[in-house]
C-alpha cells in the first residue's frame, strides 16, 4: 500500500472496488446511511492501516479513488447512521462490513459475538461496540482480467440441453486420479472432462459458488454449510473451492469446460442472505442499509421471511435490483458462465401483493441485452403464501418440475391410479408450461436433486436417516415416494439388488424418454448413495460425496447408452407440444395412446386405477416446419406391473417397428426385429423405432 493514501472525488459507477491500472475507485450504495468509512488493512488482514470518509454521495451511492493502490488491496466498510430496529435501521460503525460487491473475500467471517450488533446477553434493541474487524473476511482488489484466449460458449439448444447438477467439492472428493481434489480446477480436470464428454451431458449445473457462510449452528455441532445456500458476496467465488486464492481459477474450468462443449450452469440465490433475522450477525447488507436492503415487516424490527431462513431481500428497491442485475451480468461478462438456475425463484418475483410474473425482477432480466439470451431456470416455490408458482414464469424461464419427479417416482413405486398422472409427465407437463408461447423444453425433468434421496436412495429406504445432521432426524422431506424393495437400506439379497437396479434403470429411461429438459443428479448414473440421507446440506464427508470407488458400471453404461439414444432420436427432445393433432403431411396425429390389445386407450381405461402401464406412440409434433429435424415414430410402453403381451402399432406395408431399449434384457439398448405381438417382462421400459425400410 502506498505511504499516501488521500482520497479523491472517485466516481460513482461503477459500483465496487475498481482497479484502473493507476489505482482504485471505491463505490458502495447507501441510502439511510449518515458516513460512510473504507478501511483498508494489511496484506494478513490483522492490521488496519488506515480509515478513510468517503468524500463523495452522488445519489445513495458514496464513493472516492485512491491512487497507487494494487490489486491485492483488503478493505472494508464501516457505516456510520441511525441504530434505531424499532425504525428498521441497524447502523453500527464497530462492525467492520464487506462490500457487497467484492470479486474476492479473503476467507469466512469466524463466529464470535463481536460480529452482532447488538448484546446477546440482552436483546437486538441493545448496541454493541466491539470491534468486529478480527473476525472478519476482508474484501480483496481484483484485477479481473483474463486471456480468454478463443473461448466460446457451446451454443447448445436448449431442446439438446442434458443437464448435470453436481456439487464443486463433491463432484471430485472422492477421486484420488484428480489433484486438485475439491476445487473449481479439479470440476474441469482431465479425469472430470472425460467422465462428463462420455456420458454425454451438455451443462453442468454447479450448487452455489458464490462465496457463502457456515452457520453458527453448524459450526458448534461440528458441522458445516455444505451446500452452500447462504450467500455472503454475490460477485466473489468461494474460497474454499480456490486452490490459490485466485479467481482466475474459475475462468480456467469454465474455460475448459467449454473446450469440451459443456455449459455452466451457476445455482444462486438472490432471494436472501447468509445474515439470517434480527438476532443474525452484521457482516454486509443489514449494516450498510438494512432498511433498504432486506423486506421488513410492519413491525421494522422484524424480517418477512418468505425464504424460511429469516429475510428476504428487497428486490423492490432499485439499487438493490441493480446488484443482483449487476451480479448477474458480471458472472455473463467476467466469468464467461452460461446460465443461472435460481433458488427459490418465487422469492423474486414477489411484490406488497404476493407473486407477480411481472415483477421488476423478471422485467429487469427479460430486457436485458447480456441476460436474454443465457440459461434461466426458476425453482419455481417458496415458503411464503401462495409460494407453489410451476408454470407460472414467463418465457424464456425454464422451471424445475417436482410433479414429473413425484409423478415417475409414485408410478414405478406401484401406486394406483399413476397411469394418467405419467401420461402427462411423458409429454411435457403441458397443463402447467403450454402457454404464453412457452416450449416444452420449459419443463426441467428431473428424478432426484441435490436435495432430497438420491436415485440409488429412492429404490434402497423407506424412511429417512439424517441422524447425522444433528437435528434428531427431523429435517428433511418427509415424503420421499420411495420404496425400498424389501429391505432398509444396503442388502446382498440378489433378488433385491437385480429389483433395484432394475427399478433405477426404468426411471432414468423415463427421464430421457420424456418431452422437456432433462436434469440428473450427479453420482445416479454410478448408483451413488448418502445412506438414506435426504437433506445432506452439511455433510461435507463422504455422505455428501460422490463414491467414485464403487461405482455400478452397468447403471454407467445404461446412463450412457440412453443419452446417446436420447440425442439420436429427435422425437424425444420437440419444441411443440404433443397433442394428438392431426399433421398437415400425413394426416397422422402426432401423439396416440394405446391399449395392450392394439385398441386406441377410452376414458373408461385411463380411469381404471389398476392401470399399471402406458404404451405411448409419439410422432413429430404438429406445426412442426419441414425445415426441422423429423423423425418418423416411437413407440414406448413402460410397464410397472407384472408380464405383459403387447400388440404393436399396424404399420403400412414396408413398415416394421425394431425393438432398440429393454431394460429388462441385456445389453438393454440394442436393434432388433420383432413381430406384431411382443411379450414384456414385469417392470421394464420398452422402446420400439418405426423402421421404414427408406
Amino acid at each position: 500500500m502506498p505511504k499516501n493514501t488521500t482520497m479523491s472525488a472517485g466516481r460513482s459507477k461503477p459500483v465496487g472496488a475498481t482497479f484502473d491500472g493507476d489505482g482504485v475507485n471505491f463505490a458502495v450504495f447507501s441510502q439511510n446511511a449518515t458516513r460512510m468509512e473504507l478501511c483498508l488493512f494489511s496484506s494478513d488482514g490483522t492490521q488496519e492501516l488506515a480509515r478513510h470518509d468517503m468524500p463523495e454521495r452522488n445519489g445513495d451511492v458514496w464513493h472516492g479513488y485512491i491512487s497507487g493502490l494494487r490489486p491485492g488491496q483488503l478493505y472494508g466498510y464501516r457505516a456510520h447512521g441511525p441504530f434505531d430496529p424499532v425504525a428498521g435501521h441497524r447502523f453500527n460503525p464497530h462492525k467492520l462490513l464487506l462490500d457487497p460487491y467484492a470479486k474476492r473475500l479473503t476467507g469466512h467471517p469466524i463466529w464470535h459475538d463481536a460480529l452482532l450488533g447488538y448484546d446477546p446477553a440482552r436483546d437486538d434493541l441493545s448496541f454493541d461496540t466491539r470491534d468486529s474487524a478480527a473476525y472478519m473476511p476482508k474484501g480483496v482488489v481484483v484485477d479481473p482480467s483474463f486471456e480468454w484466449g478463443s473461448d466460446l460458449a457451446p451454443g447448445t439448444r436448449t431442446r439438446e440441453s442434458i443437464i448435470y447438477e453436481g456439487h464443486v467439492k463433491g463432484l471430485t472428493a472422492g477421486r484420488r486420479d484428480v489433484p486438485e481434489r475439491g476445487t473449481f480446477l479439479g470440476v474441469a480436470s482431465d479425469p472430470m472432462l472425460d467422465h462428463y464428454t462420455s456420458l454425454g451431458i451438455t451443462a453442468l449445473e454447479l450448487l452455489p459458488v458464490q462465496a457463502f457462510l457456515n452457520d453458527r449452528f453448524l459450526v458448534d455441532k461440528g458441522l458445516t454449510n455444505y451446500w452452500g445456500y447462504q450467500t455472503l458476496g454475490f460477485f466473489a467465488p468461494d474460497p474454499r473451492y480456490l486452490l490459490d486464492g485466485d479467481i482466475a481459477e474459475f475462468q480456467q474450468m469454465v474455460a475448459r469446460l467449454h473446450t469440451a462443449g459443456i455449459e455452466v450452469i451457476l445455482d444462486v440465490v438472490y432471494n436472501h442472505t447468509c445474515e439470517g433475522n434480527e438476532l443474525g450477525p452484521t457482516l454486509a447488507f443489514r449494516g450498510l442499509d438494512n432498511a433498504s436492503y432486506y423486506r421488513l415487516a410492519d413491525d421494522p424490527r422484524y424480517y418477512i421471511n418468505d425464504t424460511g431462513t429469516g429475510n428476504t431481500v428487497n428486490l423492490d428497491h432499485p439499487m438493490v435490483l441493480r446488484m443482483v442485475m449487476d451480479s448477474l451480468r458480471y458472472w455473463v461478462e467476467v466469468m464467461h458462465v452460461d446460465g443461472f438456475r435460481f433458488d427459490l425463484c418465487s422469492t423474486l418475483g414477489r411484490t406488497d401483493v404476493g407473486f407477480d410474473r411481472g415483477a421488476s425482477f423478471f422485467d429487469a432480466i427479460r430486457q436485458d441485452p447480456v441476460l436474454a439470451d443465457v440459461r434461466l431456470i426458476a425453482e419455481p416455490w417458496d415458503i411464503g403464501p401462495g409460494g407453489y408458482q410451476l408454470g407460472a414464469f414467463p418465457p424464456p424461464f425454464l422451471e424445475w418440475n417436482d410433479k414429473f419427479r413425484d409423478g415417475v417416482r409414485r408410478f414405478w413405486r406401484g401406486d394406483a391410479g399413476m397411469a394418467p398422472e405419467l401420461a402427462e409427465r411423458l409429454t411435457g407437463s403441458a397443463l402447467q408450461f403450454d402457454h404464453s408461447g412457452r416450449p416444452a423444453t420449459a419443463s426441467v425433468n428431473l428424478l432426484t436433486a441435490h436435495d432430497g434421496f438420491t436415485l440409488m436412495d429412492v429404490v434402497s429406504y423407506n424412511q429417512k436417516h439424517n441422524a447425522a445432521n444433528g437435528e434428531d432426524n427431523r429435517d428433511g422431506h418427509g415424503e420421499n415416494f420411495s420404496d425400498n424393495m424389501g429391505v432398509e437400506g444396503p442388502t446382498g439379497t440378489r433378488r433385491i439388488v437385480a429389483a433395484r437396479g432394475r427399478r433405477r434403470r426404468n426411471m432414468m429411461a423415463t427421464l430421457l424418454l420424456s418431452q422437456g429438459t432433462p436434469m440428473i443428479l450427479a453420482g445416479d448414473e454410478l448408483g451413488n448413495s448418502q445412506g438414506g440421507n435426504n437433506n445432506a446440506y452439511c455433510q461435507d464427508n463422504e455422505i455428501g460425496w460422490i463414491d467414485w470407488d464403487n461405482a455400478d458400471t452397468q447403471m454407467l453404461e445404461f446412463t450412457r447408452a440412453m443419452i446417446a439414444f436420447r440425442k439420436a432420436h429427435p422425437i424425444l427432445r420437440q419444441k411443440l407440444f404433443l397433442h394428438a393433432e392431426e399433421r398437415a403431411s400425413d394426416g397422422k396425429p402426432d401423439l396416440f395412446w394405446w391399449r395392450a390389445d392394439g385398441q386406441p386407450m377410452t376414458p373408461a381405461d385411463w380411469e381404471d386405477p389398476a392401470l399399471s402401464f402406458v404404451a405411448v406412440e409419439m410422432r413429430t409434433a404438429s406445426g412442426t416446419p419441414a425445415y426441422d429435424v423429423l423423425e418418423e415414430a416411437l413407440f414406448v410402453v413402460f410397464n410397472c406391473g407384472d408380464r405383459l403381451e403387447v400388440r404393436l402399432p399396424r404399420l403400412a406395408a414396408g413398415q416394421r417397428w425394431l425393438r432398440c431399449v429393454d431394460t429388462a434384457r441385456t445389453p438393454p439398448v440394442r436393434d432388433e426385429r420383432t413381430g406384431e405381438r411382443i411379450k414384456l417382462s414385469a417392470n421394464c421400459v420398452t422402446v420400439f423405432r418405426l423402421d421404414t425400410g427408406a
